[in-house]
């Protein structure tokens, strides 16, 4: 499976909210796959459509190679929605492969209550905690053009800014294929 390019911070694609996924057919599949493909080549943890460049609502995790977590299934997320937050929040770091090199902590809910289709349309909610509530926050949150440092205080966001500004212009050195232009957007 061909590995797909990731947007970078400023691609407009990582600002907008994706469109729902009216159908699961071939293309979806494959996409899902090439996703999988992509994440792992990058040793990430969670991938939205939007990062490599499509404008569904679709996000995969898979937090196996984490210690703990090796008997986790990955999982597929279409039209996920988050409908409860625990009034319980933690601070962990947290970095994103459409942002290289950065890391930062971020105050999130400990668990949530997610509700999504899986490939076979079929309608699911369930409760997360811990590192897997942190994953699908962070992903749900680029679903809605949202980014990790969004999220971060004013004083650390000033000191993201020249390196911010480096991965934009793709002055980083990033071992994984990357989107070439701000305005990328995979072809489906």
């Amino acid at each position: 499976m061909p590995l797909l390019p990731i947007t970078l911070y400023g691609d407009n694609i990582l600002r907008k909210k994706v469109d729902k996924v009216k159908e699961v057919d071939n293309e979806t599949i494959e996409l899902i796959t090439n996703m999988f493909d992509t994440m792992r080549n990058a040793n990430g943890i969670g991938l939205a459509a939007n990062q490599v460049g499509v404008n569904k609502a679709i996000f995969i995790v898979d937090i196996t190679q984490v210690e703990d977590y090796e008997n986790t299934k990955p999982i597929v997320l279409i039209n996920p929605k988050i409908v409860k937050y625990s009034d319980e929040q933690t601070l962990f770091e947290e970095g994103c492969l459409s942002i290289p090199d950065i890391r930062a902590e971020v105050k999130r809910p400990e668990s949530i209550t997610i509700s999504y289709h899986d490939t076979d349309f079929n309608e699911h909610t369930i409760d997360v905690d811990k590192l897997m509530s942190r994953v699908m926050q962070h992903e749900y949150d680029h679903l809605r053009g949202i980014l990790f440092t969004d999220l971060i205080d004013p004083e650390q966001q000033k000191l993201f800014k020249k390196p911010l500004k480096k991965i934009q212009k793709r002055k980083v050195d990033i071992d994984y294929p990357v989107s070439k232009t701000t305005d990328y957007h995979l072809v489906l």
